[in-house]
């Protein structure tokens, strides 16, 4: 049965994408099912099926189900002290390493309703003054268009704006009946925009992008696809600002963190030299440049037809070249040129090349290691003469080194076959052969411990990433209970100040007001009522009328209450000898008037009872 409501699940994802151009396939499943189903919990639906036909029949509920998806919370400055880094250390960075003229580049992705963009506006303004922001672009995107719409205006409540401090209020804001704008002039910087992080195209030539708690509601897939594009739009020294529940552990390669607690983290660029020079070559318009790349081009060539296995290392210990028979034998991938040699599996096997590299930086000649052996993935036995040779320029400084493999399986293999006679040569063989088995057995329970540590470390962090997502989920619905509570108290004080001016009214008639329901029950009892007749209003209200004990003859009443019932007549006139309170004997005229309810039916009778002057004879 889950099988099938997932099936149902994905088929409704894929209506929404295929009609409103929505794709939430990224999204965490069990974040995007919780929304969806509290939306229909709300109609009252519980099969996807059924809500899937809500919204072929209702194109409105479109909007309904968006807004409970994308939770949109967000406010000024969120997370202080990360705030503070950024305009104490990010801001005035970006600004020094650019030309005073040159444009600064920021992009706020997920704004929402915009606070985080015009916090970074007041960031920069804070950081480098107010006069800098005629040089910069801040593009504020979300794929929510009310969101949007509502950022636009920059028409906040006191309450949202309770997290600026008081003094940039003054200075950012313009205040008007308890709504603060913010300043219009202030605004021209932030360029608001529909933009999706899945499908749209990424806004290039960024140095800071903020995308805070955004990533959290993507599954790891997406997650790699959003962080390859802020790479892309990122300049190579540009920065990614994220929310407290992203970590970026699986993308080491593309960022690094420079304020881990503060998860503020720099690009780093990829692409080697040599592809940077070819590139700069195939892209220039003139002879020189085309006989540099094609220099280049020439050089690889003829280090890729070299028959003796070689590999370049600069002084970082960055694999720089690796000719082809080299890429071949040892699976060396054209993405690992420009990586550390430590992360490969060169670096230690066949034979530890880091001290032998430290050796040849130390001493400035070459140092050889004879027939190390290397098994190959496909289990065959080799044997190479390494040798590490230092790089030097015309000026004897060290640029790198050079690591050559040469080949001598088959010299090995004579020689063995010439002492296979010797059984002890032999028993020392298979020990050694034994020792090396051990140690790779070692170093795959290592590793094998390595990845389940790796494992257990992102599955707590997609738990912090859903805790996240929930807190926020019970944030905005906290907001939406405090709206309605302050539209109950609104409508609880208008009801009271229209039950006190319906009381006054009442009050101030000379007469007294009765007033029944089709049934002839009392509805209302007033004071003068009561003062004539000598009974409460808690004794009457709710009773027959008919049946009170009074002194005036109700029943008498009757029919001049059904012909006004009936709407016989619009009204009706009636004296009548009575008693009042103090045993009295007194002329008492009554009006019948019926009692309208909104829609112009009769729902009862009013009745005006006064007490009439003796006539002097």
């Amino acid at each position: 049965m889950r099988d099938e409501n997932n099936a149902d699940f994905e088929a409704l994802l894929e209506y929404i994408k295929r009609n409103r151009g929505f794709d939430f396939t990224g999204y965490k499943r069990t974040s995007l099912m919780r929304r969806v189903r509290k939306r229909m919990q709300e109609l009252g639906i519980e099969d996807f099926n059924d809500y899937l036909d809500r919204l072929e029949v209702a194109p409105d509920e479109f909007v309904s189900l968006f807004n409970t998806i994308l939770i949109n919370v967000t406010s000024f400055f969120r997370d202080r002290p990360t705030w503070d880094y950024l305009i104490t250390e990010i801001l005035p960075r970006i600004a020094t390493d650019k030309e005073p003229t040159e444009p600064i580049r920021l992009w706020s992705a997920g704004c929402a309703s915009g606070q985080e963009a015009y916090t970074l506006a007041m960031a920069i303004a804070e950081a480098l003054g107010v006069e800098q922001l005629r040089r910069v672009k801040i593009y504020a995107t979300d794929v929510d268009e009310e969101a949007l719409e509502q950022a636009r205006r920059a028409t906040y409540s006191s309450r949202e704006i309770s997290s600026v401090p008081p003094e940039m209020v003054e200075r950012y804001f313009e205040s008007s009946d308890g709504i603060y704008i913010f300043r219009k002039d202030l605004r021209r910087s932030v360029i608001f925009g529909r933009h999706d992080l899945l499908q749209d195209a990424p806004i290039s030539r960024i140095d800071l992008l903020v995308c805070r708690n955004t990533l959290m509601y993507f599954n790891a897939e997406a997650q790699a696809r959003i962080i390859s594009r802020f790479h892309f739009a990122l300049n190579d020294s540009g920065f990614l600002f994220l929310g407290k529940a992203e970590m970026l552990l699986s993308h080491g390669d593309s960022f690094v963190p420079i304020d881990l607690k503060g998860r503020t983290f720099i690009k780093v660029p990829k692409g080697n030299t040599r592809k940077r020079m070819l590139l700069m070559g195939n892209n220039a318009r003139n002879d020189e440049a085309n006989y540099f790349a094609t220099h280049v081009r020439i050089r690889d060539t003829a280090f890729d037809a070299n028959p003796i296995i070689q590999i370049a290392i600069d002084t970082n210990g960055l694999l720089t070249l690796a000719n082809e028979r080299a890429r071949n034998l040892f699976n060396i991938n054209p993405r690992d040129l420009g990586h550390p040699l430590q992360d490969l599996e060169l670096s230690y096997r066949p034979i530890e090349l880091h001290s032998c590299i430290d050796q040849v930086y130390a001493e400035r000649r070459a140092v050889t290691q004879r027939e190390i052996e290397w098994i190959s993935y496909s289990g065959e036995v080799f044997y190479f003469d390494v040798q590490v040779s230092p790089l030097q320029d015309l000026n004897s400084r060290i640029l790198g080194c050079s690591i050559t493999f040469a080949d001598v399986t088959r010299a090995r293999q004579l020689q063995e076959e010439l002492q296979r006679s010797n059984q002890e040569l032999e028993m020392a063989y298979e020990e050694l052969q034994s020792t090396n088995e051990e140690l790779e057995t070692t170093n795959e329970e290592l590793q094998s411990s390595n990845e389940e540590l790796e494992t257990t470390n992102e599955e707590l962090q997609s738990t912090n990433e859903e805790l996240e997502t929930m807190n926020e989920e019970l944030q905005s619905t906290n907001e939406e209970l405090q709206t309605m509570n302050e539209e109950l108290r609104l409508r609880s004080e208008e009801l009271n100040q229209v039950n006190a001016f319906l009381e006054s009214i009442l009050t101030s008639l000379r007469g007294g007001v009765v007033v029944v329901n089709q049934e002839m029950q009392v509805l209302v009892w007033n004071d003068k009522a009561e003062d004539l007749w000598g009974l409460r209003d808690d004794e009457a209200l709710g009773k027959h009328f008919l049946n009170l004990d009074i002194g005036l003859p109700v029943q008498q009443l009757r029919q001049p209450i059904r012909s006004c019932l009936l709407g016989e007549s619009p009204s009706i006139e009636v004296i009548l000898e009575a008693l009042n309170r103090r045993r009295r004997t007194i002329q008492c005229k009554i009006t019948f008037t019926p009692l309208m309810d909104a829609r112009g039916d009769i729902c009862g009778v009013i009745m005006l009872m006064e007490e009439q002057e003796p006539v002097d004879s």
